[in-house]
């Protein structure tokens, strides 16, 4: 695995993380989230592959681990810096042309609904270099395509390590497909976003 680029080598300007995951998520976003600050400086939007039902009490989990406010997405919305988005039982989640958080109950892509690909493919069209993707253990390919797009769009883009996921489909198809700028354990991602955000918050701030 590769270290962490330098702060400056990493040249990137955030305004948007968008994350996904699905056997095996769970704690890894939690790890992930647990180690950023209460001054990460823009939203997260989350996709867990999870059974209808569980969503709200896994935004509440997610909320005990994390500094950052856990919340289940709502359509219309704008997401706040420094907040968590989480989507909503059996609905996609994407990004509008504002910004706005979008809920639909569209058809399922590669079989699911959310879907991490109708999530990045949203953050490419409307934020290009200004996003973030990063994709974490999961069966299949959900996203891998779509975070392609991501860094053909100038994201910056994450993929998890073989040895930190439970099932390595996800990221190893994003891998394969040259969509993953690095591979890192959770660790090494939540120490990736705050160096990369970082770069977008005011010059005064010095401390760390």
């Amino acid at each position: 695995i590769a270290e962490p680029m330098p702060c400056g080598a990493i040249g990137h300007d955030a305004a948007i993380v968008a994350i996904g995951a699905s056997t095996g998520g769970p704690p890894v976003v939690a790890q992930i989230l647990s180690g950023l600050s209460p001054a990460f400086a823009v939203p997260i939007l989350v996709i867990q592959h999870i059974a209808a039902g569980f969503t709200v009490g896994f935004a509440e989990w997610l909320a005990t681990a994390s500094v950052l406010p856990v919340h289940v997405a709502d359509g219309g919305e704008i997401p706040l810096p420094g907040h968590v988005y989480v989507a909503p039982d059996d609905h996609h989640l994407r990004v509008g042309l504002r910004g706005e958080l979008q809920t639909t109950r569209d058809e399922p892509l590669n079989g699911l609904r959310p879907s991490v690909g109708v999530l990045f493919r949203s953050v490419a069209e409307h934020f290009g270099r200004r996003a973030i993707g990063v994709l974490l253990t999961g069966m299949g390919r959900d996203g891998a395509e779509e975070l392609k797009l991501m860094a053909d769009r100038g994201a910056l883009t994450v993929a998890q390590d073989e040895e930190s996921c439970v099932v390595f489909g996800m990221p190893a198809e994003a891998i394969r497909l040259g969509a993953a700028r690095f591979v890192f354990p959770p660790q090494k991602i939540a120490e990736l976003l705050t160096t990369a955000v970082r770069r977008g918050v005011s010059k005064e701030r010095t401390d760390g």
